[in-house]
């Protein structure tokens, strides 16, 4: 009885409490409320994507690339190639083509790029554009063609400079290649596979950058210390200009890292704080004047290092000192590791190199290096090539003439009655303008040795002391002489 008591009233209160609750929400709206639940973030993470930012705010590139545009040539050469031809199908079946026959001379195309540097035509381009030219055009980017000179070159550092006979010309002033930030954007401008006034877009990826270019061609000479960078650089961008956002000159465009001969990711310029010093000395002397330190060097890395006990894992290793030189009369020693020139730090050996590469014979440097794990101060007097701190004189070259040359055709020789000679196609100043010659002149002979390709007078003048007696002929047939101190 009792249990029957308790179940009703147990019955009777969840029922009554049922009929409350039902009749609670159908009068009475209870306010819906969120509850957040705070979650810890992990310190410094953010979302990937871009902020808004207002326009302007990211790289603007269309003054840089409008006044780099105008400043970059298109350099097209034209050079001799030999080449090997026995002139019979049937000889070439059994012999192979070429077996012991003559050899001709084959016209080879080439072309590339060139900066504008100042206002009266001088362009800088690479030297392996130009190399073995015996015809130089450089076309504008307003379409005027002019043809061009060789002033000097220095293949040490793969640059040229050229001429052209024009005036108020735009140009590209010089950056500060010193100053170039990893990450920092750049222009690449040239004319790629033809494609003139072509402008790509990269960052500075590394620099003193060697990739052993130059060094497999020139030896110990060679001086590589490219900035690298990841704008599309392609065949014929060589000699083109490698520009700062503010459109400043800060490289020239010389080689890619590539397995199929196009552009696959890397690109690499001669900073223009090695491209300003050998233009200054073309201009000045016609031949760079290199200063030296004179010693062998090869880079520090852990290997070098414990293998000697350096105590330091950066800087250039001194292998050798070589005598009667200026790093030996201040007193560098083998085992010697340099850390800094002029109080500029040195890392590696493409560092040191681009460094000294600012210096002429003559001119003292500082180095600090590492000698027994202490720093020891040297003043190097640099000197040349030849041990001495004189001025290293140019080689005589077809520049000093101040002429281009075209073959003569077999027609013209012919006509004339001559059987060999070449002909002035384009006169500028020089020698050749200086004595009174003409264009079209057909010069036969050059001290009294007969004259059928550039490259003979070339070699003719490379072997003058003073003066060069000219033979030739005009296309009216009148024959004339004329005799030139290279020397004034």
């Amino acid at each position: 009885m009792n249990t029957k008591k308790i179940f009703s009233v147990f019955a009777i209160a969840v029922l009554s409490a049922l009929i409350s609750v039902i009749a609670y929400s159908h009068f009475v709206k209870p306010e819906t409320r969120i509850i957040e639940v705070p979650q810890e973030q992990i310190p410094g993470a953010r979302y990937a994507s871009l902020p808004s930012a207002p326009s302007g705010e990211y790289p603007d590139f269309t003054n840089a690339a409008e006044s780099s545009v105008h400043a970059v040539v298109h350099v097209k050469t034209v050079s001799n190639q030999s080449q090997a031809y026995s002139g019979s199908p049937l000889f070439d079946f059994f012999f192979g083509p070429g077996s012991p026959m003559p050899r001709q001379q084959q016209p080879v195309m080439g072309s590339g790029s060139g900066v504008i540097i100042t206002t009266d035509g001088y362009i800088v381009t690479n030297n392996h554009v130009v190399d073995n030219a015996t015809n130089i055009e450089v076309t504008l980017n307003d379409n005027r063609t002019y043809k061009a000179v060789i002033i000097g070159t220095d293949p040490s550092t793969d640059i040229a400079l050229l001429k052209i006979d024009a005036t108020a010309l735009p140009y590209l002033k010089y950056g500060n290649s010193d100053n170039l930030k990893i990450g920092e954007w750049v222009l690449a401008v040239g004319n790629p596979f033809n494609l003139t006034s072509t402008v790509t877009a990269g960052i500075v990826s590394a620099k003193s950058r060697s990739i052993n270019i130059l060094a497999n061609q020139q030896g110990t000479l060679g001086i590589e210390s490219f900035i690298q960078t990841d704008a599309a650089v392609n065949p014929g961008n060589s000699g083109g200009a490698l520009v700062n956002t503010k459109g400043e000159l800060i490289g020239i465009n010389t080689a890619i890292a590539s397995q199929t001969g196009s552009y696959t990711g890397y690109s690499f310029a001669v900073p223009v704080s090695i491209v300003s010093k050998v233009i200054a000395d073309l201009m000045e002397f016609g031949k760079v004047q290199r200063g030296i330190l004179g010693i062998n060097i090869r880079s520090v890395d852990s290997q070098l290092s414990e293998e000697l006990d350096l105590n330091t894992n950066q800087g250039v290793y001194v292998a050798n000192v070589i005598g009667g030189s200026g790093a030996e009369d201040a007193g560098i020693e083998k085992g010697d590791v340099i850390i800094s020139v002029n109080n500029e730090e040195v890392k590696k050996v493409s560092e040191l190199q681009e460094k000294i590469s600012r210096f002429r014979p003559g001119d003292i440097v500082n180095v600090t290096a590492i000698r027994n794990g202490k720093k020891k101060d040297f003043s190097v007097t640099l000197r040349n090539i030849y041990g001495s701190t004189d001025v290293v004189k140019a080689d005589k070259s077809l520049s000093i003439l101040g002429a281009t040359f075209e073959e003569v055709s077999n027609e013209e020789k012919a006509r004339l009655r001559i059987s060999n000679g070449i002909k002035v196609s384009n006169l500028e100043n020089g020698k050749l303008r200086d004595v009174g010659i003409q264009e079209s002149f057909i010069i036969t002979k050059a001290n009294r040795v007969p004259i059928d390709s550039i490259e003979d007078l070339r070699k003719v003048v490379e072997m003058v002391e003073e003066g060069l007696f000219l033979t030739g002929i005009y296309p009216n047939g009148q024959v004339a002489y004329y005799a030139i101190n290279l020397d004034r």
